[in-house]
């Protein structure tokens, strides 16, 4: 007779039983009209490294659900796979091939594509033995990858679908734009993060008053030159005998509207603001209140595209330019330390640019209905206090009264950003020829 050991050696154990359980197809699920069904969909780990304790946790509690669904009789299907985390894997990606001394640009879409791949082949099989030694008691007959054919193809015929039924449309707005990365990217993946910088206080001379000037202070004074009015508050007593009347913009020769929008602050600094439609979210709402041009000054690896002394150069270093011009034309006022909160992208760490841009949208407000009449009905009592955070603070009726549908739409909106695809290398490029002509244009 065998003696037992005195401690227990999962090594001896575990891997020999959970292979038992795959020959044996125990958690393989079929169609049985004969048996309820039940179903987990694993939410798929990114590719981009390995599971953590999150990863462990979360995968337990579904593994424990999918046993007990069966052994209360239920055809139950936890069905696995893996994401390609397309902006992530990529940035991890470059990252890689930095490192080995490549430049994905030197490899060209198809070399980095296989890079790519490699990658997932890597640690998307990494991935599965971490759940196998976890013991998850997935249908591993059923894995899926994000990239997979059938996985593609099923979101390309929704995206056909929804924007066929108008969910889905293009429009001009301010978007998170990732220079480095060049995609859009979601306020999800925006970190804000304290940085030490700067109020620029700069004066805007006032058109046919000699030695009359409009204070402004900005902390992006290279955005100047995308300037297509300056704020006040119509309560503001110091500036009421302005408002209709024009600002030179400096180090341009373009002048410029003063407005009244109770957007502004009075108590706020000088109590008037300098309004770049293109490239400031509120910017944006208040220049589609009073028909503002928007003027975008920045190409997509943010360098400055308006004509003149700051062409090509990098925003940061047309922001030194910019303020020593002002400088030397005397009008800049002062220069005041700030810190405050930058938006930067969660994976390349890079400062984010506001800017406006054609971009896919989803039209929120029909598909919210049902969620909202369940909250307000009381229809899934259990789910309520989660439904009431997230729908009052993911969900906002229009601040400005301006439609999605109209001039660009509104901010107040909040709609979901679908990546730009023609920018990123992975997982691929847009399969545009599938797609309508309407569709895409």
């Amino acid at each position: 007779m065998k003696e037992l050991e005195k401690t227990y050696n999962p090594a001896d154990i575990e891997d020999r039983l959970y292979q038992k359980w795959l020959d044996g197809k125990y958690f393989h699920a079929e169609v049985n009209r004969s048996k309820k069904p039940f179903t987990i969909v694993m939410p798929p780990p990114n590719i981009t490294g390995q599971l953590h304790m999150g990863h462990a946790l979360d995968n337990t509690m579904q593994d424990i659900l999918i046993r007990y669904k069966r052994m209360q009789g239920y055809e139950a299907l936890w069905q696995p796979g893996t994401d390609h985390a397309a902006i992530a894997t990529e940035v991890k990606v470059i990252d890689k091939l930095k490192k080995e001394g490549v430049d994905k640009v030197d490899l060209g879409r198809d070399g980095f594509l296989k890079e790519c791949w490699k990658w997932r082949d890597e640690y998307g099989t990494r991935i599965v033995n971490q759940l196998h030694k976890l013991g998850s008691s997935a249908d591993w007959d059923r894995e899926r990858f994000t990239m997979d054919h059938g996985c593609s193809d099923a979101v390309l015929e929704v995206f056909v679908k929804l924007y066929e039924k108008g969910y889905i449309y293009k429009g001009s707005r301010i978007i998170n734009w990732c220079p480095v990365c060049q995609t859009s990217i979601s306020d999800a993946e925006v970190e804000h993060v304290e940085q030490n910088g700067f109020f620029w206080h700069i004066n805007y001379p006032v058109v046919g008053e000699p030695g009359r000037f409009v204070e402004i202070a900005t902390t992006r004074p290279e955005t100047m030159l995308g300037d297509t009015a300056v704020a006040v508050n119509p309560e503001d007593e110091r500036y009421q005998d302005i408002v209709g009347k024009m600002l030179k913009l400096p180090l341009t020769d373009r002048e410029i509207p003063v407005i009244a929008d109770p957007y502004v602050d009075k108590e706020f600094g000088t109590g008037c603001v300098k309004i770049t439609p293109a490239h400031d979210p509120n910017d944006f709402e208040v220049g589609k209140r009073h028909n503002l041009e928007e003027i975008i000054i920045l190409n997509d690896d943010a360098t400055v595209n308006v004509p003149g002394p700051y062409f090509g150069m990098d925003r940061y270093e047309a922001r030194k330019a910019i303020v020593a011009d002002l400088e030397a034309q005397g009008l800049l006022v002062k220069v005041v330390p700030h810190s405050h909160n930058v938006g930067t992208h969660d994976r390349c760490k890079t400062t984010v640019e506001p800017m406006v841009k054609q971009q896919w949208f989803v039209k929120m407000e029909e598909m919210a209905k049902p969620a909202i009449e369940a909250l307000r009905t009381a229809a899934l009592p259990l789910f309520r206090r989660a439904l009431e955070r997230h729908i009052s603070t993911g969900w906002k009726v229009s601040a400005t009264g301006v439609s999605p549908d109209s001039c660009g739409g509104d901010t107040g909106y909040l709609p979901i950003t679908v990546r730009n695809a023609e920018k990123s290398w992975f997982p691929r490029k847009l399969p545009t020829p599938a797609l309508s002509a309407a569709a895409l244009h």
